[in-house]
């Protein structure tokens, strides 16, 4: 909650306006019946002739018209500063919490599931929003108005008194067995939101894998048993809070008989005159009133309170990869990469997924690491732009510790291609731009051109062609080549490709490949490989087995001097290929 007040900096001039107006509607509306009994009793019992009483209520009829109009743009003026103040804190909290995501390594994203963040960025901001926006005008105005309210009604008769105090006491009895049974389920809602959201994403991103095996029933089950699970824990919630509007209004209704009941008495008594009994019922409303915002603020703040806290793990999650107190930064890179007996163990793992891992990728050659599946290659790419951080050694980038350097200036010289061409939603050319934003339609067009992506071309209006999100209107070797040439654009001296050639049929491989030479003919080249006619003329091909470097050196020595190569070369190369 500390963190949330904190924001409040962001539209405190806003939110001291909506206080303003605030104690000015919280006055004339205490004003009004007052004003209205003097109206009655002086206007109609205390004046004699009839045009002194005519003059007399016209007169106190206009100023209570007046003081009306003052309460009507009071209220809508809180709502107005109220609701902005809520918006400006939200759209801050939203842009911190989603500033600090972009900053998170790949360990905190495996720790907050993609499904969780996407709620905690809407359905929780918005939650936190509802409460500041009717918080600002409850938690200020009920108090106000139901201590007022109290002290004027004592004022007309102190012998009703009983009245408030038995309506309040049976109406917060209600609302507190309804918080108690409510409670637990209202602390529930937001993780039944993110259950649900994870089911269909799932659903979504798997749609023709559940397809290609007949599951689709075996999904809507699924998905009906999280959304029933929301569905039912939200009914109980809202009939439970459901049941104090009808039990406000018989407590409202019964207060008033008893008021006009012993009112009556009262009055007959002369002890009480007819507009302060009047007087009487608005402030008994009011103080129920206030009572009953009081108890909404109190059943939105728990649910509001879970969102607070899970917005709150993303704002405190510190990145565990961070710029070191006085980073270096790379200038004139040359792409000298270098691992010195480097280890890397995951976060909870027990043993290690890279061990003792030790070679140099020089400028104007290629690094090729070839191996089975689960033997550490894209983990060990993955290390070099810092994605995840090493357990043990060191990398060096041109002889310096890539720990030492600002990570923005290891990534600006670090082309990366991952093994999912993502694309985001735009036209090929603002994809290109993504890596380089100085880039021209020369470079543009000279980058897809190695990358093979001369399709583009063909399409209705070239690199301004649309792209749908996720690059779903190409094809998955469209995709892949597009990346591709995302990366080159950047012109960095090192790039890294994570099995970026799968989707490639063989000719448009070598072809790419053979452009490639000559396009990055001054740069490091790292590529993480599944098929050994990709890396044939890679200067460095490195064999992983198990997190271990079990071969280093060209294809042909590795075909001599290495077993596990040869193994995977003799299982997808021709005979003669081999001599």
């Amino acid at each position: 909650m500390t963190k949330v007040l904190s924001y409040l900096k962001y539209a405190a001039g806003y939110a001291a306006l909506s206080l303003f107006f605030l104690i000015i509607q919280a006055f004339t509306e205490l004003l009004l019946p007052s004003m209205m009994a003097t109206l009655v009793d002086e206007g109609i019992v205390k004046l004699n002739g009839q045009a002194d009483q005519m003059a007399f209520i016209l007169t106190e009829g206009a100023k209570m018209l007046a003081i009306a109009l003052v309460c009507v743009v009071a209220a809508v003026s809180v709502s107005f500063f109220a609701t902005k103040t809520s918006a400006i804190i939200s759209r801050r909290m939203r842009h911190d919490v989603f500033e600090r995501v972009l900053k998170f390594s790949n360990t905190e994203m495996d720790e907050f599931s993609t499904a969780s963040l996407i709620t905690r960025t809407t359905n929780d901001i918005q939650q936190v929003q509802g409460i500041l926006s009717g918080g600002i005008r409850m938690v200020f105005f009920a108090p106000t108005m139901a201590v007022g309210s109290i002290i004027l009604a004592l004022s007309k008769s102190k012998g009703m008194s009983w009245i408030l105090l038995v309506a309040v006491a049976i109406l917060l009895s209600i609302i507190g067995i309804g918080l108690a049974a409510a409670m637990p389920k209202i602390k529930a809602l937001q993780k039944l939101i993110d259950k649900l959201n994870l089911v269909s994403r799932e659903n979504l991103s798997g749609l023709m894998v559940i397809r290609a095996f007949g599951n689709e029933k075996y999904e809507e089950e699924r998905f009906e048993k999280s959304n029933k699970d929301l569905r039912m824990t939200n009914r109980f919630v809202q009939r439970t809070i459901s049941i104090v509007m009808p039990a406000m209004t018989i407590i409202m209704n019964f207060s008033t008989i008893a008021i006009v009941w012993f009112g009556a008495g009262a009055i007959k008594d002369g002890t009480l005159e007819i507009g302060d009994m009047m007087a009487y019922i608005q402030y008994a409303m009011h103080v129920i009133m206030s009572f009953l915002f009081i108890a909404m603020i109190f059943v939105s703040i728990p649910r509001a309170m879970v969102s607070i806290n899970r917005l709150a793990e993303v704002l405190k999650a510190e990145p565990s990869i961070n710029d070191t107190a006085n980073p270096k930064t790379l200038t004139e890179a040359k792409g000298v990469i270098e691992f010195k007996n480097v280890s890397f163990r995951y976060n909870n793992a027990d043993d290690c997924v890279l061990s003792d891992i030790s070679f140099t990728a020089l400028p104007g050659q290629t690094t090729a690491f070839i191996g089975s599946t689960g033997s550490g290659k894209s983990t060990l790419i993955n290390l070099i732009p810092r994605f995840y951080d090493i357990t043990e050694g060191s990398i060096t980038y041109d002889g310096i510790d890539i720990r030492e350097l600002s990570m923005h200036s290891l990534r600006e010289n670090i082309g990366y291609v991952p093994q999912k061409g993502l694309l985001f939603s735009g036209t090929v050319k603002s994809n290109m731009l993504i890596s380089n934003p100085d880039a021209d339609d020369e470079l543009i067009d000279r980058a897809l051109e190695t990358a093979q992506a001369k399709f583009v071309y063909d399409m209705p209006e070239g690199i301004n062609s649309d792209i749908s999100q996720g690059g779903t209107n190409v094809s998955g070797g469209q995709r892949q080549r597009l990346a591709i040439a995302r990366a080159l654009v950047k012109q960095a001296p090192v790039y890294i490709f994570d099995d970026s050639f799968s989707a490639l049929d063989l000719k448009t491989d070598a072809a790419l490949r053979k452009a490639l030479k000559k396009y990055t003919s001054d740069a490091t080249v790292l590529i993480v490989a599944q098929r050994v006619s990709t890396i044939l003329n890679a200067e460095q091909i490195i064999v992983l087995d198990e997190g271990r470097i079990v071969g280093k050196g060209t294809h042909k020595e590795l075909l001599k001097n290495c077993e596990a190569y040869r193994e995977i070369a003799e299982s997808q190369l021709a005979k003669e290929e081999l001599e």
